[in-house]
């Protein structure tokens, strides 16, 4: 007996992948439809910045290269979502931008308003980023995207590439 799996001819990890960012999609389709974040929960939401469909400011692409974290709670506007991807407006140190992001390019959603989070395989390699860079003001005990490693509502999918 071995202890190495048979290979698959169906790709489970991208179907599992696909399936979990629709749940963001669903999520903030809410949003659009209601025009707000109901209650207290908000969202971090990391995504690289060099996937392909990914468009934000040349000033964004330059302070974060590879991977940003956005907050949607309190200052954003303009949210639509569509089947492959969502646009935002939000303002950066008092500057408004418009950032299309497509589902494909989130490696991770937090709602720390009720410890839930969802992470996904990387595009590309993980390296390190600066924190989220929009006007909010941080306010004590409210827990980063690094903090979903931790929460018990996680959701990890990590699927291993063969040798």
């Amino acid at each position: 007996m071995t202890d190495t799996p048979p290979d698959s001819l169906i790709p489970y990890d991208e179907i599992v992948q696909e399936a979990l960012r629709a749940v963001v999609g669903r999520v903030l389709g809410q949003v659009e439809t209601t025009g707000m974040l109901p209650g207290s929960h908000h969202f971090y939401i990391t995504f690289k910045t060099t996937a392909p469909g990914v468009a934000i400011p040349q000033h964004l692409k330059e302070r974060f290269p590879d991977e940003m974290t956005i907050v949607l709670q309190n200052k954003f506007w303009d949210l639509t979502v569509g089947e492959d991807g969502f646009s935002v407006g939000l303002s950066f140190n008092a500057i408004p931008a418009k950032l299309s992001v497509p589902f494909a390019a989130i490696t991770a959603f937090v709602d720390p308003a009720v410890d839930f989070g969802l992470q996904f395989q990387a595009i590309a390699g993980p390296e390190a980023h600066d924190d989220a860079g929009n006007d909010e003001p941080e306010r004590e005990g409210t827990p980063r995207v690094s903090a979903v490693e931790d929460g018990s509502n996680v959701v990890t999918v990590d699927f291993g590439k063969k040798k």
